[in-house]
């Protein structure tokens, strides 16, 4: 059987905790583990967010003096498709010895005057509480 699979970007970094690469690794490590126990039997797809990583990546582009203009939110999400891929793919690469598994960066068009840009359900980047949100 083919189970889909949807990670949030939050199972990847949950909430307050620092985004460094080692944080990022062991949860990935963590969600793995029940994913590869599902793989034994079953064809697996995974499909992630990437809103904290993308939302870092962001952040750290516009504050970035040596550039012009910060980097778009299109070359961003294709920087965090491949970097939650490559780890997926290496630690299930880990668990699973010699199933083939592949890591895919995709893309997705959208027409500009779509209504729903109007009222956005996704927000992309850090949360952060009232009393530091304001100091910002």
């Amino acid at each position: 059987m083919r189970i889909v699979i949807a990670l949030g970007g939050n199972a990847l970094l949950h909430r307050g905790e620092r985004p460094d690469a080692a944080v990022q690794e062991a949860n990935v490590d963590r969600v793995t583990t029940a994913i590869a126990a599902l793989a034994q039997e079953h064809e697996i797809v995974i499909t992630h967010g990437n809103g904290p990583q993308i939302g870092l990546l962001a952040v750290e582009s516009a504050a970035d003096p040596a550039l012009s203009t910060p980097y778009p939110l299109d070359l961003l999400g294709a920087q965090t498709q491949g970097m939650i891929g490559s780890l997926l793919a290496r630690t299930l690469h880990d668990a699973l010895p010699g199933r083939r598994i592949a890591a895919l960066v995709t893309h997705t068009l959208v027409r500009a005057d779509d209504p729903a840009f109007e009222h956005p359900t996704k927000f992309v980047g850090q949360v952060y509480p009232y009393e530091v949100a304001s100091t910002l």
